[in-house]
């Protein structure tokens, strides 16, 4: 147990899918895990742990932001010792060729965060997921006949911004899309050694102001769902 999560350690296996949403995470062990069982619901973040295809899997909420998924991520880590999570989640596309339900394979992300700055002193500004992981994300996708576009995102603090410059960060870093999640959970993941990637849903578009809605981002977010799945 920790402060935050309430599992016994052997409740949680050693692989983890991670939405936001606790509401995703409870639609994900409904629809997809076998002999599933509710194994934290401190501050309602659910985490359920079950079988997919015979394979244990957690898939627990990470909340929303680097704050939230950084605690989260790294008492699984540390403390639980997970070995792999899988964050999939929505964000919002900066591209006129990524539209509304596109799935995107996060190769790198940048933030001006000052998480890792704060967590360790680092100074780096652009993390990367882990590469094999990734090869095998594009693999599956790939024999499943799952779309997807690899790209940078961009991994930011702030939601509502007032001056919004994200037609530079697509110029100047390749930012594809953003997100709010990535830069803390890959970040852990490197300073303790441990295998992360995101797959992102595109929800909404800053080019063309289309969106999608909180039901629709909860529930059918399924293309997404299934790749991270079916990579364990």
């Amino acid at each position: 147990m920790t402060p935050h999560i309430e599992a016994k350690k052997e409740e949680i296996a050693k692989t983890v899918i991670m939405p936001g949403d606790p509401l995703r995470a409870k639609y994900i062990a409904e629809t997809y895990l076998k002999d599933y069982k509710l194994v934290n619901k401190v501050r309602n973040i659910y985490a359920y742990t079950g079988y997919y295809n015979d394979k244990r899997v957690t898939v627990m909420a990470s909340g929303m932001g680097m704050p939230s998924i950084g605690i989260y991520s790294y008492e699984l880590f540390k403390f639980y010792d997970v070995d792999t999570i899988i964050r999939v989640g929505s964000a919002g596309s900066y591209s006129k060729d990524l539209n509304l339900y596109d799935v995107v394979l996060v190769n790198g992300c940048y933030s001006e965060s000052s998480y890792a700055k704060t967590q360790n002193n680092s100074e780096e500004n652009f993390l990367y997921p882990n590469q094999n992981l990734n090869f095998w994300i594009k693999k599956t996708a790939e024999e499943n006949n799952i779309p997807i576009t690899i790209a940078n995102i961009h991994s930011s603090d702030v939601f509502y911004k007032e001056n919004n410059n994200f037609e530079e960060l697509n110029k100047k870093y390749g930012c594809m899309c953003v997100e709010m999640e990535s830069f803390a959970l890959f970040h852990n993941a490197k300073i303790l050694n441990k295998k992360a990637a995101c797959i992102l849903t595109i929800s909404d578009s800053l080019v063309t102001n289309e969106e999608t809605t909180s039901e629709e981002r909860q529930n059918s977010f399924d293309k997404m769902i299934i790749l991270a799945l079916k990579s364990l």
